[in-house]
């Protein structure tokens, strides 16, 4: 007797189908709030569960009362209405990890926005995971190179550090961030950034930096966009923060962007108040500063016996006027272990990238900065405050000696060094050479003008002299030989840019 076609699967299906009685707990809508909803009649249900609804929309349990959860709309609530059923699926919030999201732009649940199909991941790991014992942690030792020579000489940035971005809108924050990922682009550091309530031009912007300038194929995108759900743009710090995680723990290094906080937090407030959480200071919950000290706590240098990875954190945060001592901004700097603040006086004086070098602050610091380099910057910043508190006092009238003239000069040159263009990184090579030629004075005799052109044919001399060559692959210890290499080279660019020989 002939077999029907697919008869054969329509038996296989029967043969695993899974037969008996299935439980299954639900509940109903008893109230609708902006992305909010307020349900009964789910006792069992747990915190950061996953809830469908009616619609087919889905949501987390984001908060727990007596009688009542709320849960966040992770889909467009549009048809959900009161009196509707909410249905448990047992499962917490997760995302999908793995090689397979290099070079993807996905949403904090793992969808994809890129449209390039499906994500590959290898497994899942929740959204909310428990930070790093403290014996599990190392040292933070090892250096991020950014390739913005004020970070990296000033405020250096470790492997497993958190270094907080502050500062007025529009003054570069997110611009040292993706120079930072653009950096990573010859390390072997993987990058995460993740878009928080940010515009779809801004982010499309980013990424088409990243292509054009990093390696895209070594970087994942985690966007919310300003559009998303409240619910979706809570989850994305958490769910990114799970996807770099897992390249930590198999000993691979992590960079993360937060872009930004400030609106992770506006977001919070929103569903806070919205779940009728009482209000504190500024109208956050009280619980804001948990909220973000758990999710930082997660970024951690892990010892050897963990792996030895690592994870560095660079959360973005927007001030106004100028006001540090907002709640907001100052949670999130006594999280951090250091600050980078971003001044709107100096972007509207043309000085790019406009680093407050008064006000930012690294707590690791020289610990993990390049031997080299940390012996090569080490009178820089106090040269350029006292140049900028001279250059204050020079409005009123003239220095008449000519020590003070050659401080205003010096200071000029330190501050046209540090100015350095969005997408032009400096080696770590270029660096130290760039600071033992101002130390020597080398650089006292070229116009302020020419020394941007400087910076640029700086990096590709140095990189082609073979008595550098292993200095460049190791820069740890400054020796007399290698300085004085470092020092020919250097009078050597400086010929070819016209300066006469100091």
């Amino acid at each position: 007797m002939p077999t029907l076609p697919g008869l054969d699967a329509l038996h296989a299906r029967i043969d695993t189908a899974a037969l008996g009685p299935q439980a299954e707990e639900t509940g109903r809508i008893e109230e609708l709030a902006d992305g909010l909803a307020h349900v009964s009649g789910l006792p069992g249900a747990a915190l950061n569960e996953i809830v469908t609804f009616a619609t087919g929309a889905q949501g987390f349990v984001l908060s727990l009362a007596e009688d009542l959860i709320q849960v966040a709309f992770l889909d467009p609530m549009e048809g959900a209405e009161a009196g509707q059923s909410v249905t448990r699926t047992g499962a917490l919030l997760s995302v999908p990890v793995g090689e397979g999201l290099l070079g993807r732009v996905i949403d904090p649940l793992g969808r994809p926005l890129d449209g390039l199909g499906p994500v590959k991941a290898t497994e899942r790991l929740e959204a909310e995971r428990p930070a790093p014992e403290i014996i599990e942690r190392d040292y933070v030792t090892e250096p991020v190179a950014t390739g913005v020579l004020v970070i990296d000489a000033l405020f250096a940035v470790g492997r497993g550090q958190r270094e907080l971005i502050i500062g007025e809108r529009g003054t570069g924050k997110t611009a040292l961030a993706v120079d930072a990922i653009i950096n990573q682009k010859n390390t072997d550091i993987i990058s995460v950034y993740v878009s928080i309530g940010q515009r779809a031009t801004a982010v499309a912007r980013v990424i088409e930096a990243v292509r054009e300038k990093g390696d895209l194929a070594r970087t994942i995108f985690v966007v919310a966009p300003a559009a998303a759900e409240p619910g979706l743009r809570w989850l994305a710090p958490f769910a990114a923060t799970s996807v770099a995680e897992w390249l930590r723990d198999r000993g691979g290094h992590a960079l993360i962007v937060y872009d930004d906080l400030t609106k992770h937090a506006a977001v919070h407030r929103e569903l806070a108040l919205l779940a009728r959480q009482p209000p504190g200071r500024e109208a956050y919950p009280g619980d804001i500063f948990y909220l973000h000290a758990r999710l930082l706590e997660r970024s951690a240098k892990l010892s050897a016996a963990r792996g030895g990875g690592s994870l560095t954190a660079l959360p973005i945060a927007e001030i106004e006027a100028g006001n540090l001592s907002a709640y907001i901004p100052t949670n999130l700097i006594s999280i951090a272990d250091g600050q980078i603040v971003t001044s709107a006086a100096l972007f509207a004086a043309n000085q790019r990238p406009a680093v407050d070098i008064g006000l930012s602050v690294s707590r690791v610091g020289g610990k993990a900065q390049a031997g080299g380099l940390r012996k090569a910057s080490g009178g820089i910043r106090l040269d350029y405050a006292q140049y900028l508190e001279m250059k204050m006092f020079s409005r009123f009238g003239g220095f008449a000696d000519g020590a003070m003239k050659a401080r205003l000069a010096r200071g000029e040159r330190i501050s046209a060094l540090l100015s350095q263009p969005r997408f032009e990184p400096v080696s770590t090579l270029a660096q130290i050479g760039l600071l033992v030629a101002l130390g020597e004075g080398l650089l006292d005799a070229l116009p302020v003008e020419q020394i941007a052109d400087l910076r640029r044919a700086a990096g590709p001399a140095l990189a082609a002299e073979p008595a550098l060559s292993a200095f460049a692959a190791a820069p740890d210890r400054l020796d007399a030989p290698t300085r004085a290499a470092l020092l020919e080279t250097m009078r050597g660019v400086i010929a070819r840019l016209g300066a006469p020989a100091p």
